[in-house]
């Protein structure tokens, strides 16, 4: 039922997955993927010096890039290989961004809002709140982010782990996936945060995209080789597609590379 493609794979680079790049290729041959790619945690640029502990770096990017690329000539006749990242959509510091991956070929980005500002001045989104104006926010700036049109889709839209009034919840996020129906973006049905019985995918948020009509994406979010095959994590969200009647995509969102 899982359709054989998977756009959210990370890399030892961004310090918290582990495996060489080529195990992941390997594994997602073997395990018969037709697609796979790259979206490791894109690097932001500080001015202050400031150094993420769970992201790629800046100087990370080329190595990045150039072993991927000479993977994806190497791997041509087994399976497609993109190359893109996952980030968040945060406005101040989108022009640095641009400028580091000018030069790269980068095939997509995916929209993570694990943070709603510069990471050294924000709280991860996934620890409790109970703030409605955070959540509100979250919401805001996920729908702006879409909007922009440089995501192919939304990571983990339930990410925000919000532990307020249950009726509050499901209005705002009915708002996001009315928007996001309208913008025309999938949104991703986690399969790590499945497998791990993390706080999301919430029951709830999949409810109401499942009402709203949101087009579906699953992304397997593997952060080593072995998350690629993660049969308990397909069993999981094959399980809330049928519950919730979701409309899963079964056409990859990207053309093959020249």
């Amino acid at each position: 039922m899982i359709p054989p493609f998977n756009y959210h794979t990370h890399t030892f680079r961004c310090r918290h997955a582990s495996g060489k790049d080529r195990e992941y290729i390997e594994t997602a041959i073997q395990t018969g993927y037709q697609i796979l790619g790259f979206s490791d945690h894109c690097p932001w640029v500080y001015e202050n010096g400031f150094v993420s502990t769970m992201r790629m770096a800046p100087e990370d990017v080329d190595g990045y890039f150039h072993s991927l690329e000479d993977l994806r000539r190497e791997y041509k006749k087994d399976i497609q290989i993109f190359i893109g990242f996952e980030a968040e959509y945060i406005p101040e510091l989108m022009e640095g961004q641009d400028r580091l991956l000018a030069d790269f070929p980068l095939d997509y980005m995916i929209l993570g809002q694990h943070f709603l500002g510069p990471e050294d001045q924000s709280t991860y989104l996934g620890m409790p709140v109970r703030n409605d104006a955070v959540l509100t926010q979250y919401v805001d700036t996920v729908i702006e982010g879409a909007k922009t049109g440089r995501y192919l889709y939304v990571a983990h839209p339930d990410v925000i782990h919000y532990v307020g009034s249950k009726k509050f919840y499901e209005t705002e996020m009915t708002r996001l996936c009315k928007a996001l129906k309208e913008t025309g973006i999938p949104v991703e049905i986690n399969l790590l945060g499945a497998s791990d019985g993390r706080h999301y995918p919430s029951d709830l948020f999949w409810h109401i995209a499942g009402k709203t009509g949101n087009a579906c994406i699953v992304g397997f979010d593997a952060h080593t080789p072995k998350q690629l095959i993660n049969e308990h994590g397909k069993t999981q969200v094959e399980k809330l597609i049928k519950k919730h009647r979701l409309s899963l995509s079964e056409k990859p969102p990207l053309a093959k590379p020249e």
